[in-house]
C-alpha cells in the first residue's frame, strides 16, 4: 500500500514528537531487533528508529534490510533517525501513535 504525499506529511508531523523505540547498533538486525521492530510496528503503527551506525552507507543498507524484513514503509530518514509506518487493522487505539495524536489534536 502506497501512502499519499498528504498522509506522509501528516505522519512526519506526528513523528516529530516521537522518541526512538528501536535502536540498531553495529550488531545489526539481530533476531531480537527484528522481533522488537515487529512488536513496535504492531502496537504503534508509526515508529521512530535510531540507526546507531557511523557510516552513512551502512545505515542506508541497514534501513533497507529493516524495511524489507518488517513490511513497513519508510516515511522519512534524517541522519541517524528513520520514521517507519506499517498499518495494523486491529491496532489498539490507546497504543497507536497515529490515533493518539489525532485524538489529542482533534484531527480525523
Amino acid at each position: 500500500m502506497s501512502l499519499s504525499q498528504a498522509q506522509k506529511k501528516a505522519f512526519r508531523s506526528i513523528g516529530h514528537y516521537l522518541d526512538p523505540v528501536v535502536t540498531v547498533s553495529e550488531n545489526g538486525a539481530s533476531e531480537g531487533v527484528l522481533a522488537e521492530l515487529d512488536r513496535a510496528l504492531g502496537d504503534h503503527e508509526l515508529i521512530k528508529v535510531k540507526l546507531a551506525l557511523p557510516d552513512r552507507d551502512d545505515r542506508a543498507a541497514m534501513l533497507d534490510e529493516l524495511v524489507a524484513a518488517s513490511g513497513a514503509e519508510l516515511i522519512q530518514k534524517i541522519g541517524k533517525m528513520a520514521l517507519l509506518y506499517r498499518h495494523n487493522p486491529r491496532v489498539n487505539p490507546k497504543l497507536s501513535n497515529i490515533t493518539r495524536f489525532e485524538n489529542h489534536h482533534g484531527r480525523r
